[in-house]
């Protein structure tokens, strides 16, 4: 199976085709077409195995059709800053030729800057709980 299968627009398969990706891994498979249905889902998988892909590419591809740009649509929550920062910048990879905008909220950096870059607006917001407590 590819990733054309899953019906991803032309950024996205380009994003990926750039990225090298080739085909979905076993994660990916079972987890994008259940997410893309609408679907809850919970998934384990060890590291390294495309979990980020998994949730974030069906993000996309759902916000790629919407028309509304800057309003937050998604919500990633993240248990440390690390991965906060690697989801990240992981969906800023795919999301640029989608003029899809994300911003990453975490502590330990200034509020003021991450406050402002909100403001600027963002369709995706990865967060850690604690500075998203601070910020509500």
């Amino acid at each position: 199976m590819s990733f054309t299968n899953f019906n991803f627009n032309d950024h996205i398969l380009q994003g990926l085709q750039s990225q090298g990706y080739v085909s979905p891994t076993p994660i990916q498979l079972q987890a994008i077409q259940p997410i893309l249905d609408g679907r809850d889902l919970l998934g384990l998988a060890q590291t390294g195995t495309g979990k980020t892909a998994a949730f974030t590419l069906p993000i996309l591809q759902h916000l790629s059709a919407e028309h509304s740009r800057g309003i937050i649509k998604s919500l990633i929550i993240s248990p440390t800053r690390e991965l906060a920062e690697q989801t990240y910048t992981y969906i800023e990879k795919f999301s640029k030729s989608l003029k899809l905008r994300c911003s990453v909220i975490y502590g330990g950096v200034s509020r003021e800057a991450q406050i402002k870059k909100l403001r600027q607006g963002a369709d995706i917001v990865v967060a850690c709980p604690g500075r998203l407590l601070d910020l509500a």
